[in-house]
């Protein structure tokens, strides 16, 4: 599986970014991609998913109100708009999928892309 991220770079506080992560390779199904960030010294962290239908979306509560979890299923890719960005939210971000494969493992199987950087400077 391979999970091609873009979108990171240097930015302001108060302006927006949007990522995204393309999917490929992948077998079996239900789909489910998300983001995950890590900042120099703290451990990885969840950030938003979004289930394989798009119609159930999670994030965590920093996030919500100013980052919106999106995906285009025809091109198994999954954006992230990161909107209001503060400095806080400076992080190396990670793309994260994970889908199930009878054929390979009983247990949902995940990738992880590397990581894109996004820097937030007040």
């Amino acid at each position: 599986v391979q999970l091609q991220a873009s979108g990171g770079g240097l930015v302001q506080a108060g302006d927006s970014l949007r990522l995204s992560c393309a999917a490929s390779g992948h077998t079996g199904s239900d789909l489910t991609m998300g983001w995950f960030r890590q900042a120099p010294g703290k451990e990885r962290e969840f950030v938003a998913a979004i289930g394989s239908s798009g119609g159930t979306t999670y994030q965590t509560d920093v996030v919500k109100g100013r980052f919106t979890i999106s995906r285009d299923n025809a091109r198994n890719t999954v954006y992230l708009q990161m909107n209001s960005l503060k400095p806080e939210d400076t992080a190396v971000y990670y793309c994260s999928v994970n889908f199930i494969d009878p054929t390979v493992s009983s247990d949902r199987i995940h990738y992880w892309g590397k990581g894109t950087q996004v820097t937030v400077s007040s």
